[in-house]
């Protein structure tokens, strides 16, 4: 096993390697051969069969899959989507003054607010850039309002709730943005229902690679 890979136990390690030299081979011969019973090595054949190392098929036995732990965690990855990490948007009103905006963003710690309509549909985004290029000027911040300056549909990237985790990531990278909305189609436009952003995706990374739920 290359240093990249999923690490295992020095057992588990052992029973890949006889796999590898006999596949297809029984529960009963593995055990056999490590001088231990086939209960004690129930436990480990389950997590090398989940883990995807080993595939099992019925009165025939173990083999190896050939795959290394680098690349079970790519098809991991790969099959994450947006639905399972979303989290809850911050949303204002396409009236909101740039000020409030400001202080919005500042007190719920976000890079990216969306700016939506009576009908809680997309109609623009404010980045720090843009409130940051509207307070730099002489304007007055309490009466300027967002839909001045945000960035307006369609020239707003978006995700939908059964994309593919992978594909925001690329899409946040490309753009060179912070967060996207997750978007629904309705009658009178795409309703705000979530947000993925950097942050998102450096959560599932460290989960991904700790296995703990942060």
């Amino acid at each position: 096993m290359g240093g990249d890979d999923v690490e295992l136990s020095m057992r588990q390690e052992k029973i890949l390697e006889i796999v590898k030299a006999n596949g297809p081979i029984t529960g009963e011969n593995i055990a056999e051969q490590l001088n231990l019973t086939r209960a004690t090595l129930r436990p480990d054949l389950a997590i090398l069969t989940m883990a995807g190392f080993l595939d099992a098929r019925p009165r025939v036995g173990y083999f190896f899959t050939g795959k290394t732990g680098t690349e079970l965690l790519t098809e991991k990855i790969k099959k994450y989507k947006i639905h399972e990490h979303l989290s809850i948007p911050i949303v204002v009103n396409e009236e909101m003054s740039v000020y409030d905006a400001i202080s919005t963003m500042f007190l719920e710690d976000v890079g990216t607010l969306f700016v939506v309509d009576v009908h809680s549909c997309l109609t623009g985004v404010l980045s720090r850039k843009d409130l940051l290029r509207a307070s730099i000027g002489n304007q007055d911040l309490h009466s300027l309002s967002v839909h001045i300056i945000m960035t307006r549909m369609p020239n707003i990237a978006v995700c939908r709730k059964d994309d593919l985790l992978i594909d925001a990531a690329k899409q946040l990278i490309t753009k060179q943005i912070d967060g996207l909305p997750v978007v629904k189609d309705t009658e009178q436009g795409l309703e705000v229902i979530g947000r993925i952003t950097k942050t998102t995706i450096t959560k599932v990374f460290v989960e991904l690679i700790t296995d703990e739920h942060i």
